[in-house]
């Protein structure tokens, strides 16, 4: 059992659990400022804003998906404003080179040097817009980036900024002119967010503060949200999830999911012990948005489509059946007993 923990996950007595209960709070009160600041000037985005602080917290990246138009782009600017880190944001094209992400090394002739020119992967939060409309030798370019926080460039290796962050969109209903991202880029991303169009009284609100010039992030220059955040405290709030204890009987919980979904007939291919691990991750994330310093089952059960979703192949035959990974998911969480 995880110190500091009973049997079902409550937090225990012990004076690490109470030290790690003060140190949850303080990053709970930061996660609640920042899904605060961007909540008030995107009005509708509440669940979006949430799923994107737990990939952050949990120190994954995020997978964006959206019909164009829906705010992916004013959510990750706005984000990285509320944090007070450096944004940058590339759109993928079927002509964009790996160059042009990691940069290159330029001949100066006044020092008779090369140097490097960075590209815009050397910032704190990156928005590959449209990652699936460049080839995969570009894709790729991030792969090393996201994984081990570094890019490799003539042969040399150049660390990127400690909370490199991603934020992928795709389009989910143009795939004309597109590249599917290989099983192996697509497993790098935590969570896979689905957004959804905000509900009638929301976009009525967007019309409002559009009409009045008080929409904020509505023109590219306008800033979404002042930064609410210091340096040190988003560095903090990049390795939340690590704050929060969880028990043994929980580990096991996750083991069986991940078994229960692997055994699915339904099912070529699984989440991996990294998709495990990114799940345990969430979780803990999760449990910080919360106010919590311990997982429960329901974190895992709330998270699943999300972080599993994406990474399932299912059998040909299953799909048309008309069978989803979201369906079979719930099903295994339905069959797998909660620890008690």
């Amino acid at each position: 059992m995880s110190e500091g923990t009973t049997a079902d996950g409550s937090p225990g007595v012990e004076g690490a659990g109470e030290d790690r209960s003060r140190r949850v709070e303080r990053l709970h009160d930061l996660s609640q400022r920042v899904a605060g600041a961007l909540g008030r000037q995107l009005p509708g985005l509440g669940h979006a804003i949430d799923q994107l602080l737990i990939v952050y917290m949990a120190g994954g990246h995020c997978l964006l998906e959206g019909v164009p138009g829906i705010g992916k782009t004013l959510l990750a600017r706005g984000f990285s404003e509320a944090l007070g880190q450096r944004f940058q944001r590339v759109q993928f094209t079927p002509d964009l080179m790996p160059s042009d992400v990691t940069g290159t090394n330029v001949f100066d002739p006044t020092a008779g040097a090369f140097h490097l020119v960075q590209g815009p992967i050397f910032t704190d939060i990156l928005m590959a817009d449209e990652i699936n409309r460049t080839p995969p030798k570009t894709q790729s370019a991030l792969l090393e980036g996201m994984q081990e926080k570094q890019v490799s460039i003539d042969g040399k290796t150049h660390r990127l900024p400690e909370g490199f962050f991603v934020v992928a969109t795709q389009n989910p209903l143009e795939f004309e002119g597109t590249y599917p991202l290989p099983e192996a880029q697509v497993d790098r991303f935590l969570m896979r967010l689905v957004m959804q169009l905000p509900n009638a009284e929301a976009e009525l609100e967007l019309y409002r503060r559009a009409a009045t010039g008080a929409l904020a992030g509505w023109r590219r220059d306008d800033p979404v949200v002042a930064s609410c955040l210091s340096v040190e405290e988003a560095r903090a709030l990049r390795l939340a999830s690590g704050s929060v204890g969880v028990a043994e009987e929980l580990l096991s919980y996750l083991l069986d999911l991940a078994a229960a979904v692997r055994e699915s007939p339904h099912v070529e291919l699984g989440p991996s012990p990294r998709g495990a691990l990114s799940l345990l991750e969430a979780a803990r994330a999760a449990a910080v948005l919360a106010g919590r310093d311990y997982v429960r089952p329901d974190d895992f059960k709330d998270l699943l489509d999300a972080v599993w979703g994406h990474r399932l192949v299912l059998a040909a035959e299953s799909e048309l059946e008309g069978h989803t990974g979201a369906s079979i998911l719930a099903d295994a969480a339905a069959r797998v007993p909660v620890p008690r």
